[in-house]
């Protein structure tokens, strides 16, 4: 969904085409809608469905989207929170979409006990937390259908994680179109995307796209060779009709704490320290989370409230106790290894992950200390 905000702030998930099925960052669940016999549809080609979808205009519509994450990871911390990484990488999460336009919609985050929300309304946005009863207001850019700031930690809706994997799309991808699917009530192609090089964990990604507008409805993420997705967010319910105004508008609660951010402003240079950074391209994207705040066993990493990001340097200190030491000419550190996802996190407290094999993880861990190097060097 073109112009959805995102939750939280941009230095966790500053991501590009790919970064979905890296993480899980970009990962199934019985709780999608589970396809029906297979619809009737005009025939399409992969070319013609890919036409279609990056040529679609989301239409006004309401629904009800699920998010599940199997990765077969440790316990984490922090999963409590529904935008936080943790919440990312396990378990299944319910987002209520009320959306009018590119600048004018609501996402509901709920839990038992809270919710959070986010309502774009023209040229601005507020993100409301009710555990806390905190809000956040955002003034966009006069010309942006979307904040280029403060994104959320996961794809909220398949039409984000959509737009994300298939910036993937090149001469490294093999495109198909499977048989036709029914998902939350509408006929829908199911477009199948597969990585070439062995060495991306990715088996394929399917999108259910709607027959009528070309909407993307659900995305699957596989791991190779595996018969259940390990990643899912679709549509279990969706009506293309125009949202009430009263579910686009938003006022502060009474007592709430009221934070602002300009995201008109000129935010100078880009260059963020301790922000999530890439190397490579593709489904061979790593993530580089460089002074994140871990402490390796035996190793020189800072201890954990030492300057990492909080609830992102708890997830990874969690994962970095239930994995292998690993050595090699980049260094020494520790694996973690799901299906899906591998996670190298250096003697130094630096973390690499992707959806990918721990060879391309130590490229990139040696690439990047490659540059460190020639950066400190007089």
């Amino acid at each position: 969904m073109a112009g959805v905000p995102r939750l939280s702030r941009r230095a966790r998930w500053a991501i590009p085409a790919g970064a979905l099925v890296i993480t899980g960052a970009v990962i199934g669940g019985s709780l999608i809608s589970v396809a029906q016999a297979s619809p009737g549809l005009p025939s399409r080609t992969p070319a013609q469905l890919l036409v279609q979808v990056a040529d679609s205009v989301t239409p006004p519509l309401t629904g009800t989207v699920v998010e599940t994450t199997s990765l077969g990871l440790p316990s984490l911390p922090g999963t409590a929170n529904p935008t936080s990484i943790a919440s990312l990488l396990t378990g299944s999460h319910t987002v209520r979409v009320w959306y009018s336009g590119p600048r004018h919609f609501r996402l509901a985050v709920p839990e038992p006990l809270s919710e959070t929300d986010v309502i774009a309304d023209g040229n601005t946005a507020w993100q409301w937390e009710s555990t806390a009863n905190a809000v956040t207001e955002y003034s966009l850019p006069a010309h942006s259908t979307a904040p280029q700031t403060a994104p959320t930690t996961a794809p909220l809706t398949p039409q984000q994680a959509a737009q994300q994997v298939l910036a993937a799309v090149g001469p490294t991808t093999t495109v198909s179109v499977d048989s036709n699917v029914t998902v939350a009530g509408q006929p829908a192609y199911e477009l199948v995307l597969a990585p070439k090089d062995s060495r991306s964990l990715v088996g394929q990604v399917q999108i259910a796209v709607d027959g009528k507008n070309g909407v993307p409805l659900r995305l699957q993420v596989y791991a190779r060779g595996a018969s259940s997705p390990a990643f899912q967010v679709g549509y279990t319910s969706i009506q293309f009709v125009t949202p009430a105004p009263a579910d686009l508008t938003f006022t502060p609660p009474p007592g709430a704490k009221v934070s602002h951010v300009n995201l008109s402003a000129p935010s100078g240079s880009d260059q963020r320290r301790g922000d999530v950074s890439t190397i490579g391209s593709g489904w061979l994207t790593v993530l580089d989370l460089p002074s994140a705040g871990l402490t390796a066993p035996g190793g020189s990493g800072p201890a954990p409230g030492s300057g990492g990001s909080g609830d992102s340097a708890a997830v990874l200190n969690a994962l970095l106790h239930s994995a292998t030491p690993v050595s090699g000419a980049w260094g020494s550190g520790r694996l973690l290894r799901t299906s899906l996802v591998s996670v190298l996190i250096t003697d130094g407290g630096r973390a690499f992950a992707g959806a990918v094999q721990p060879s391309v993880l130590y490229a990139a861990a040696g690439q990047a200390a490659a540059g460190s190097s020639s950066t400190q060097a007089p």
